[in-house]
């Protein structure tokens, strides 16, 4: 068998691996901060998050086969060539749906990453699959180790920029993204060798290297306008708090009208939804609320509920409706708790209604529980 001598086009392999890179930025600030959205928006956000990195991923690497260069012409099929982006796409939003719509533990940032890996590397083979007029030959080690270059950056890529989500650790994973896409693609085509074909075997319509530059040059700019775009929203700071000296003097201000009626306290009230409608709960309805990653489940007697608050601003919330948190996890209403039980180093409250379940009580919580049911 006679291989084909193959050279690269050193500007577009550095092009490509900018590609990346901008794709890991837009696509990794896209999914900030999405606990604070709507289930709607986040899905939105999850869906445009995708696009920008499994974009970018096909992007990547058909920038890199354009800088490939051998002595004979090659084509593409239009129809394998855009499947590969399509798989890309789907793969990568499966992964977000997971880390967005599940309880962000170290299993699921590693089934995320193992996720996006196997996304790069099914977008690679079938985008190599679509060459017309020759055709690459894999070794068997060079198989392996861009699956393992794969799997294992990005799971790295995944773990640093979800294990908190600051401006540092998303910079850090867009430089683990762009390194783990271009260097499976580079991995890869190393363990390739590239075989003459006489014949074209047509699955859709065929491509010159001319036609395929369009379509990336388009899908980059695309990339790149989005990169720019949420450049300027991650990298301006936000407006400054205006200091006290600041703050007009007493004596500027008006005098209020002593009849003038105070407004009355607005109490607090959980929203959540169901089938896209928002419904306010009162809190002394509620038994026990529960977290799940970056949303909670809201417990009534006769129901859960999904609520979009994370724990955090459920504590904030809930606080003056007088809750307790007897776990990481778990939020309880003190007035719904029917017996509590303790256990060798923790405890257990039950409620009256018989299809909830119990809460759990850490054993850091056991004496505020204990003094707040004046136990």
């Amino acid at each position: 068998m006679e291989f084909l001598v193959v050279s690269h086009n050193t500007a577009l392999v550095i092009a490509s691996i900018v590609i990346a890179i901008a794709a890991g930025f837009t696509g990794l600030t896209l999914s900030k901060d999405l606990s604070k959205q709507s289930v709607s928006r986040r899905k939105g956000s999850v869906a445009v998050s995708a696009i920008a990195l499994g974009g970018g991923i096909w992007s990547m690497h058909f920038v890199a086969m354009l800088g490939i260069q051998m002595p004979i012409l090659f084509y593409y099929d239009a129809a394998i060539t855009l499947a590969s982006a399509l798989l890309a796409i789907l793969i990568v939003g499966t992964a977000l749906l997971l880390l967005h719509f599940r309880e962000r533990t170290p299993a699921t940032l590693s089934a995320a990453g193992a996720l996006v890996g196997c996304g790069i590397l099914a977008m690679h083979f079938v985008g190599m699959a679509g060459l017309q007029l020759c055709r690459a030959v894999y070794t068997p080690f060079g198989i392996v180790l861009a699956v393992v270059s794969a799997i294992g950056l990005c799971i790295g890529a995944f773990w640093i920029a979800y294990g908190r989500r600051t401006n540092r650790s998303i910079l850090l994973g867009t430089l683990c993204f762009g390194a783990a896409v271009s260097t499976v693609h580079f991995v890869a085509i190393a363990g390739t060798r590239f075989v003459p074909v006489p014949t074209l075997h047509e699955f859709g319509p065929v491509m010159s290297n001319e036609t395929l530059a369009m379509g990336v040059i388009i899908s980059s700019f695309i990339i790149f306008g989005a990169f720019l775009w949420m450049g300027v929203t991650f990298f301006v700071p936000a407006a400054p708090m205006p200091r006290p000296q600041d703050a007009p003097a007493a004596a500027d201000k008006p005098a209020p009208k002593p009849d003038a009626p105070k407004p009355a306290p607005v109490a607090v009230r959980i929203p959540c939804e169901r089938n896209g409608v928002t419904q306010l709960i009162d809190p002394a309805q509620v038994a026990f609320v529960r977290a799940e990653g970056h949303y909670t489940n809201i417990y009534t007697n006769d129901a859960k509920h999904f609520c979009v608050w994370p724990i955090t601003e459920a504590v904030t919330r809930l606080n003056a409706a007088g809750f307790i948190k007897t776990h990481r996890s778990y939020l309880v209403n003190p007035t719904q708790v029917k017996h509590f039980e303790r256990l060798k180093d923790n405890g257990v409250c039950r409620f009256a209604a018989p299809n909830l379940p119990p809460v759990p009580v850490s054993r850091s919580n056991l004496k505020l529980v204990r003094d707040t049911l004046g136990l």
